[in-house]
């Protein structure tokens, strides 16, 4: 009986692998489901790379398995095994491949992270609230300052992940101030002043988030966008991104920021267009009724910047900032 060339073998364990990989590694559930423009781009470099993975693993433990079964002990056989000095072209293949994927898994990485936006967050605008209230960045020193800083975007150097080569130079559809403080996440609207614990935007619109950190560096994390970007005390950060799916999805921080860090969890809402504006009317409106009857309530024996005193350190200002303001308006 004629014996089958190592070559061939060598060929149909190839294709064999090959196959393998690619069902598993195109065809998985390990990803939770795509809800951003950036998910695809993301989950495509996934799987390239769990299917290279996959073929790795194949190789590597299948040929364990083979020598394990070809070499193992028989019995009667106590002689030495074969001395193998080395294989030069071997080393040299086994060194190649690696090398070669590696190079051209960075390529790809870079490739997705430039159409992600990753090259593009730098001198974007940002809300004077969200500047103002980053620790150890330049507060206005006059309330004429501060006002006309809320009527013009101030341009503040950011790192993160920012417009994609499509919407380069273009303004965000909808840009909202993240801040992360132990242990939540507050979400606040330039455009329309309404503060939330939780993230609301529209389905398909262009959102910029501008992030920052109130006490230690937290991670803001939304797993169905594919998106996770730090939130750095002291220095502005951004996220851009599309929504394409309406439904509730996860925000968690990623990053140890504490004793609770667990717990630091909120949720992202996308809504429908129509959903999107009745939710922004009804708390504009709720803002407005609460914002009155505090009003309503502060005692007349007590001037404005006793009053608001106590909530200085919910605004990001210091009690000595908010007299100055106060007495130069």
């Amino acid at each position: 009986m004629q014996q089958v060339p190592v070559s061939l073998w060598t060929l149909v364990a190839g294709i064999v692998v090959t196959a393998i990989s690619i069902l598993i590694g195109q065809n998985h559930t390990l990803m939770p489901v795509q809800a951003s423009l950036q998910a695809p781009l993301v989950d495509g470099f996934f799987n390239v790379m769990f299917t290279i993975a996959i073929a790795l693993f194949l190789v590597v433990e299948g040929t364990i398995v083979m020598f394990l079964i070809q070499f193992r002990h028989r019995r009667g056989d106590d002689g030495d095994g074969v001395r193998v000095e080395g294989n030069v072209p071997l080393e040299i293949f086994w060194t190649a491949i690696p090398t070669v994927i590696v190079l051209g898994l960075g390529i790809y990485s870079v490739d997705v992270f430039n159409r992600m936006g990753g090259f593009e967050p730098a001198g974007h605008p940002h809300s004077a609230a969200h500047v103002a209230h980053i620790p150890g960045s330049a507060l206005a020193a006059t309330l004429s300052d501060t006002s006309q800083a809320t009527t013009a975007p101030a341009i503040a150097p950011t790192i993160g992940i920012g417009a994609s080569p499509q919407t380069l130079n273009k303004p965000a559809d909808l840009v909202v101030d993240v801040k992360g403080i132990q242990y939540a996440w507050l979400f606040s609207y330039p455009d329309s002043g309404i503060n939330s614990g939780e993230l609301h935007i529209p389905v398909g619109a262009d959102v910029q988030l501008n992030l920052s950190a109130q006490d230690v560096i937290h991670s803001f994390w939304v797993p169905n966008f594919r998106l996770k970007q730090d939130a750095l005390p002291g220095i502005p950060t951004e996220l851009r991104f599309v929504a394409t799916r309406p439904g509730t999805y996860p925000v968690v921080c990623a990053e140890l920021c504490g004793g609770y860090h667990g717990s630091m969890r909120t949720q992202v809402i996308v809504h429908t267009p129509e959903e999107y504006n009745s939710w922004r009317t009804e708390n504009q409106i709720a803002q407005q009724q609460n914002l009155n009857q505090v009003i309503a309530v502060n005692p007349g024996d007590l001037s404005t910047s006793e009053f608001l005193a106590p909530h200085t350190h919910d605004m990001g200002i210091s009690a000595a900032t908010l007299e100055s303001l106060v007495i130069g308006h």
